[in-house]
C-alpha cells in the first residue's frame, strides 16, 4: 500500500503528465527520505523514437524519476511546503543497466544534507534487486509552486 498515491504526488511537486514520471510513494520521511515507484510501461511516449526496435528508458528520465522522489521528500518538510526543487546539480550518474518496459522501477532518494535552500540526496534505482542507477542529485528550492 503506497504512503502517496498519484493525486497526492500532484499536491506536492509541480509535474504532470506526460512528465510525471513516478506513480507512488511507498514509503517517506519528510526531508528526509522517501522511496518510490515508476512501472515502465510501453506506452510511454519516449519508447516511440528511443530504440524503437529495442525500448529503453533514457538514463535521464531515471535520474528525473529519482529528483521528483527526492522533491516529494524535501518539499514534504514543513519549511519547503508548497515550493518548488529545481535541479542545481547531478553527479557521479552511473547507469548499470537498461530500464525497459515491465520493468517496475524502485526509485530510493535519502536527503544527506540541507543547508538553507539547498539538499543533496543520494538517489539509487532499482529493477527488483538489481541496482540500475545511482548518483547524488543537488537540488535548489524556489519559489512557490505553479
Amino acid at each position: 500500500m503506497s504512503v502517496l498515491n498519484i493525486k497526492e504526488i500532484m499536491e506536492i511537486i509541480p509535474h504532470r503528465q506526460p512528465f510525471l514520471l513516478i506513480d507512488t510513494i511507498e514509503e517517506l520521511e519528510p526531508g528526509k527520505r522517501a522511496v518510490g515507484t515508476k512501472c515502465v510501461s510501453y506506452n510511454e511516449p519516449y519508447f516511440a523514437g528511443h530504440f524503437p526496435q529495442e525500448p529503453v528508458m533514457p538514463g535521464v528520465l531515471i535520474v528525473e524519476a529519482l529528483a521528483q522522489v527526492g522533491a516529494a521528500a524535501i518539499l514534504s518538510q514543513s519549511d519547503f511546503q508548497g515550493k518548488t526543487a529545481y535541479f542545481a546539480a547531478i553527479n557521479s550518474a552511473k547507469f548499470r543497466q537498461k530500464v525497459v518496459p515491465g520493468d517496475v522501477l524502485r526509485l530510493e532518494t535519502e536527503i544527506i544534507k540541507v543547508k538553507g535552500p539547498i539538499g543533496i540526496g543520494e538517489a539509487k534505482a532499482y529493477v527488483g534487486d538489481r541496482l540500475v542507477v545511482e548518483a547524488q542529485l543537488t537540488f535548489a528550492v524556489g519559489g512557490e509552486k505553479p
